[in-house]
């Protein structure tokens, strides 16, 4: 009998990580992100002050800039649009599409957002609010 348990071997590997810190994979990923974060910010109707603050206070030039001219993001930014598309993968696999495009807009009762709406907890508290929502969102679907 081994002494240690060992896990079955698999062809899958994780992918490998993204240097996000690279100009050039930011360059590779900043078009399709900006096109993603609009797409998100219309479905939920959120108005341009919120989505300002979604994407970490950015100025109301540079979010009129985005609609227009798509720039490379910081690496802050893709991290930010990342957890959003994850929000917004999870709500539509958890609710009605109606549901799923009003939630971030809705009063909650759970704890963590005290009454309040989870877009103002995530606007309120950045990137560990919005991590915290896809937590929360991705373990009532069953994920990790």
């Amino acid at each position: 009998m081994p002494d240690r348990l060992a896990h079955p071997t698999s062809r899958y590997g994780p992918e490998p990580l993204v240097d996000l810190q690279s100009r050039a994979a930011r360059e590779k990923l900043s078009a399709s992100a900006v096109r993603a974060f609009f797409r998100i910010v219309e479905r939920w109707k959120v108005p341009d002050e919120a989505a300002r603050d979604l994407l970490g206070g950015v100025s109301n030039g540079t979010l009129y800039n985005l609609r227009s001219r798509p720039k490379t993001l910081r690496a802050d930014e893709l991290l930010r649009i990342s957890y959003l598309i994850g929000i917004f993968k999870a709500l539509h696999i958890l609710y009605s599409e109606k549901l799923a495009d009003a939630w971030m807009q809705r009063p909650n009762t759970n704890p963590i957002f005290k009454g309040g709406t989870p877009l103002a907890y995530a606007r309120a508290g950045g990137i560990p609010a919005l991590q915290t929502v896809r937590r929360l969102l991705d373990a009532r679907r069953g994920g990790s």
